[in-house]
């Protein structure tokens, strides 16, 4: 097999989840206090982008972190153009770790329009698409947020999301489409009943073979995205924690047979630049295999 068929064949048959290491520029300052550096510690964008590298490279080069376990892992797209040990990050995870790289490629979100936010434009997407390909880049991910059950508003995210899904495909990448759903949402179960209904007919639109992995917020109701998990174009769907505590999105995980995980804070929880090696690889060995037996469920 290739490369390409290879990882094909990892995400789409293997058990085990996606590990969401992509915080961008709004969402370092968070991930890096609550890893134990406090924004007193550092002085502008690149000491911050730094130290986030330093922390991603401490997770991806931990003992705990292969792809016995690990299906792939997302990337922001500063990572992807940085090295660990010398090597492309990308090409560090599936040469060193057999951990299969996507690509953050979204560049935030619009202001709320019908109670949804959808994807700002992405300036250079077809060079960046072709530039991901040549660091051994499997994928993509973009991520929008539904904040209630507008019928509009939804039906016009997941439009977006689709649209911008048919261009990843066209360079023979994997979308990862992301429609969140904001968990403290005041209608999350009515907006997950227009989610479901906009990517089914978006999904039959699709040409056949062409597939596309989903990320969601976990449903009210248990079960609920198993009409999804089952769809022709559909190469996995996978679970984003959205806020919840790793144990809640694990149990939440679990009663959803199908769907796996693609955690990012909830991965990184419990897990301080302060540990010594012993201690962090212990966490992250913990935090890694709960995640994975929730996937399993």
């Amino acid at each position: 097999m290739t490369v390409d068929e290879q990882m094909l064949a990892k995400v789409r048959d293997d058990e085990g989840f996606i590990a969401a290491l992509d915080q961008s520029g709004g969402s370092t300052p968070k991930a890096l206090k609550l890893y134990g550096i406090d924004e007193s510690e550092y002085s502008g964008d690149e000491q911050m982008f730094d130290l986030i590298h330093q922390m991603r490279t401490r997770i991806i080069t931990s003992p705990a972190f292969n792809g016995d376990r690990i299906l792939g892992a997302i990337l922001f797209e500063m990572t992807m153009d940085r090295q660990i040990e010398g090597i492309g990050t990308a090409e560090y995870l599936w040469q060193q770790k057999q951990v299969v790289p996507f690509l953050k490629i979204d560049k935030g979100l619009e202001d709320e329009v019908d109670g949804s936010q959808g994807l700002k434009p992405i300036p250079g997407l077809d060079e960046l698409l072709e530039r991901a390909k040549t660091h051994g880049v499997f994928g993509t991910k973009e991520r929008s947020v539904i904040k209630v059950a507008n019928e509009a508003g939804v039906t016009a995210n997941v439009a977006q999301q689709f649209e911008l899904a048919k261009q990843v495909l066209s360079h023979d990448l994997f979308p990862i489409v992301e429609p969140e759903v904001d968990i403290n949402s005041p209608s999350k179960a009515e907006a997950e009943v227009l989610l479901r209904e906009r990517i089914l007919a978006e999904l039959d639109g699709l040409a056949a073979g062409q597939q596309v992995l989903l990320k969601l917020t976990l449903p009210e109701e248990d079960g609920y995205f198993t009409p999804l998990v089952e769809h022709a174009n559909v190469l996995r769907v996978v679970a984003l924690s959205g806020g919840y505590s790793r144990d809640e999105a694990n149990a939440r995980l679990a009663r959803n047979p199908g769907v796996i995980a693609s955690f990012s804070r909830a991965l990184t929880e419990g897990l301080s630049a302060q540990q010594t090696d012993d201690e962090y690889n212990a966490a992250l060995d913990a935090s890694i295999g709960s995640i994975f037996e929730a996937s399993r469920a």
